[in-house]
């Protein structure tokens, strides 16, 4: 008897593990063309290891409790603008549990970082992100086309549960059609609003009517990528901007 109970209490604990907890995907190193670049020239990137998804609410809630310092009540202004987490209910509470699996959003980069690095992780580069991104998606999916539908329907809420999207060939899931993603050097494109950080632009990185040199001129949700990168402070918090962690190899 006591050893039915022992396996009935062990099959109870694997039911209740969060089948979305995040997995480090490896990513073997290679070369690659940045899609909105006008140098054509291959970038080489060394292998890293990413998330399998996005961080999702249930995740970054017990990162805020426990670092009550990034709690939306407790934030200085200086990391966050008035917007950060805005949708939770409280500081400890995001609201309805059927959000615990859906990416976590309004979060700033100062914050993506920090929680990256509680988890002795970072965030990753713009080629590590860009280098996952044009990997092929399993179900054979354009991906420009799925970029493109996905900006043309706009901004949509409640967000979908991270995994719901057939992975690429590395089993990363979500890169596009669900969220924007922070990365480490976000603002080295063309126009960043951050002053401290025009000595290190990419001047190679050009969007729309000014990429006809570029890597593949007709990704237009490149360049839009692109654009929207540029348009950011570290302090902003969007409704469907998010992040995933990486590490080194």
């Amino acid at each position: 008897m006591g050893g039915l109970i022992r396996c009935l209490l062990l099959a109870a604990v694997l039911c209740t593990e969060p089948t979305w907890a995040a997995q480090d995907i490896l990513v073997p190193a290679g070369e690659f063309k940045m899609p909105a670049k006008l140098n054509q020239k291959n970038l080489k990137v060394a292998s890293f290891y990413i998330d399998s998804h996005p961080v999702t609410n249930a995740e970054f809630l017990e990162f805020v409790r426990q670092n009550p310092e990034w709690q939306k009540s407790k934030v200085k202004k200086l990391f966050a603008d008035k917007s950060y987490l805005n949708y939770w209910v409280s500081d400890l509470k995001f609201g309805d549990k059927v959000m615990a699996a859906s990416p976590v959003v309004r979060v700033s980069w100062f914050a993506a970082r920090e929680y990256c690095a509680w988890k002795g992780q970072r965030l990753p580069s713009t080629n590590e992100w860009e280098y996952v991104a044009l990997r092929p998606i399993n179900n054979e999916t354009e991906i420009k086309t799925l970029i493109l539908e996905w900006y043309g329907r706009g901004a949509e809420w409640p967000l979908n549960n991270v995994n719901k999207s057939s992975p690429n060939n590395l089993g990363v899931h979500d890169m596009h059609g669900l969220i924007w993603e922070w990365v480490e050097d976000f603002n080295t494109s063309l126009v960043t609003g951050e002053s401290r950080a025009d000595g290190g632009l990419d001047k190679d990185l050009f969007c729309g009517a000014g990429a006809s040199g570029a890597a593949d001129p007709a990704d237009y949700a490149a360049f839009m990528r692109f654009a929207f990168r540029s348009s950011l402070q570290a302090k902003y918090t969007v409704q469907n901007l998010g992040f995933r962690c990486a590490k080194n190899r």
